[in-house]
């Protein structure tokens, strides 16, 4: 598997091998599934929290008499029966973490990148971002036809994508990640996904 390894005017500079292995398996739906739902359930914060009638303050002096009133028998207006009292089963923090085995998480990877081989771009970096500023990445989506949501997939660190950051944090149709931060939701959200050369081999290096 080849694909054309374009500069950033869209420009055809060579050809980069894509491994089978990593970007021409089968997708499998049930580990992308699996894989998706451990990311979303991780990402969830479980701080919601309700006081019980124990952790409402106040409520400590009987209301009224046990009897002769006509009115019902009460300990504390903090009960779950009144107003401002605590609430019955009430969420708790508590951690929606779900487990996945590390070769299950590769072959989810490698499934998504194989079901959006047709979209992925190879460009060799984005040394023709010389200045921190938007009208050059804008370009950049122009020259390369691109629409819709766009994942990016650079080491940003590296001097030749120093200004990738700041270049495309204003267009809202972008999301930048590092090789290491791949992940199967934005794999399938995005529209697009470029990827550096040098992208390519670290994440087929860290998938094989």
């Amino acid at each position: 598997m080849t694909k054309q390894v374009l500069d950033t005017n869209g420009k055809a500079l060579g050809e980069i091998t894509l491994a089978k292995e990593v970007f021409g398996v089968e997708p499998n739906l049930h580990v992308m599934h699996l894989a998706l739902r451990r990311q979303l359930n991780n990402a969830r914060q479980g701080s919601t929290s309700a006081k019980t009638r124990a952790e409402v303050s106040g409520g400590g002096k009987k209301p009224w008499k046990q009897k002769g009133t006509g009115r019902a028998r009460a300990g504390s207006l903090r009960s779950p029966l009144f107003a401002g009292g605590g609430v019955v089963f009430g969420p708790k923090p508590r951690s929606f973490e779900i487990n996945m085995p590390q070769k299950a998480r590769k072959l989810a990877l490698k499934s998504a990148l194989s079901a959006r081989e047709e979209n992925i771009i190879v460009v060799k970096d984005f040394s023709a971002i010389t200045e921190p500023k938007t009208k050059l990445m804008a370009g950049i989506i122009k020259s390369l036809e691109l629409s819709g949501k766009i994942l990016v997939i650079a080491d940003t660190s590296a001097d030749e994508n120093k200004n990738l950051s700041l270049a495309s944090g204003n267009i809202p149709s972008v999301k930048l990640l590092l090789p290491s931060n791949l992940n199967v939701k934005d794999l399938l959200e995005a529209d697009f996904v470029v990827m550096t050369e040098k992208a390519v081999n670290d994440i087929t290096e860290r998938l094989q």
